[in-house]
């Protein structure tokens, strides 16, 4: 794969995006889990309706995107077949539907860290790229050369508790399992490799197209195929991608741990709007923050989400070039 890593190549971004209210989705959802294995396998929080929920997330962190990082490159939404209703046709954004980059046989797909093992099959993605959930948003001005240099990308790990012992559990939280797989990964297959008992930051990903296929293809075509057995997210199957492709990167020479200016707001929190009015107080003198759903199966009008919208509104209150005019949008709230 031929790679044009200088300092002016396009730096394309690739959203991963669902809108869990959608009856059809909801139905293939349904369907999906009356033919899957027992209960048991899934993982912590794997399919409660938190990690499914549209909560115009996506709507304002393009709308960060715009105004902290104005000369990305070509933006790209993976979704199953939706699309959200206030979407503006542009040439600058594709809509990246699953059947695109997954084998029919996978689909319908509901774990992420599935589906994040494909992204970079996406036809036409640049080089290097950026990868967000849509719960991720850049906090202040985006230095690009602080997120690569030349095939190295940058990294942050999280203020989560230190991951203990190797075994894979049922009761872990799927990025603690993720740390434990790399650790045996890694330890068998790297002769010098010193295992950092941590977790990742949730953050922007940058990542490298050219590293992940060869990854994929050459150096753990295992783990790969492994991550993609599942429909739901498994607590046998912890992802990869936020994981062991940042740590092999970093044993490689091909990732750096950054001190990045970040926030981590957990919407299920006791104390979420403190958290909120200080994310706001901040913002601009962030590089990213992370709003992570953990309402679980809490209704759509609860008042911690409402919350949540209204925030952002305030932080980024102009509609970005995705964004179709409001009497273009027949009320679709998708």
């Amino acid at each position: 794969m031929s790679s044009n890593l200088g300092k002016s190549a396009v730096i394309d971004v690739v959203y991963l995006w669902v809108n869990g209210a959608d009856p059809v989705w909801r139905t293939k959802r349904m369907a999906q889990m009356a033919m899957e294995k027992p209960a048991e396998n899934l993982a912590a929080h794997g399919n409660v309706e938190g990690r499914y929920r549209d909560n115009d997330e996506l709507r304002y962190s393009l709308r960060a995107l715009e105004m902290f990082f104005p000369e990305h490159g070509h933006v790209y939404i993976v979704t199953d077949g939706q699309r959200p209703g206030w979407l503006e046709d542009t040439d600058r954004l594709t809509i990246v539907d699953h059947r695109d980059v997954m084998p029919a046989s996978s689909l319908p797909l509901f774990d992420s860290g599935h589906i994040e093992s494909y992204i970079h099959h996406i036809e036409g993605l640049s080089d290097r790229f950026i990868y967000l959930n849509d719960d991720f948003f850049f906090g202040g001005p985006v230095n690009i050369e602080a997120w690569f240099c030349g095939e190295t990308i940058s990294l942050a790990w999280s203020d989560e508790p230190a991951v203990q012992g190797l075994e894979i559990l049922p009761c872990s939280d799927c990025l603690t399992n993720a740390s434990r797989l790399s650790n045996v990964w890694l330890s068998a297959n790297l002769p010098d490799y010193v295992h950092v008992p941590r977790t990742f930051a949730h953050a922007p990903r940058p990542l490298v197209k050219a590293v992940m296929y060869d990854l994929e293809l050459r150096i753990a075509p295992e783990l790969f195929a492994s991550v993609r057995k599942t429909a739901f997210r498994e607590w046998k199957s912890p992802p990869i991608v936020s994981d062991f492709v940042l740590r092999w990167c970093l044993s490689n020479r091909k990732g750096k741990i950054q001190n990045w200016r970040s926030m981590h707001l957990s919407v299920g929190d006791s104390h979420i709007n403190q958290e909120l009015q200080k994310l706001g107080d901040n913002l601009g003198a962030l590089d990213f923050f992370c709003i992570n759903d953990t309402t679980d199966d809490a209704p759509n009008n609860d008042s911690r989400l409402a919350a949540v919208r209204s925030t952002l509104q305030s932080m980024f209150p102009l509609p970005s070039l995705f964004e179709r005019h409001a009497s273009d949008q027949n009320n679709i709230h998708r």
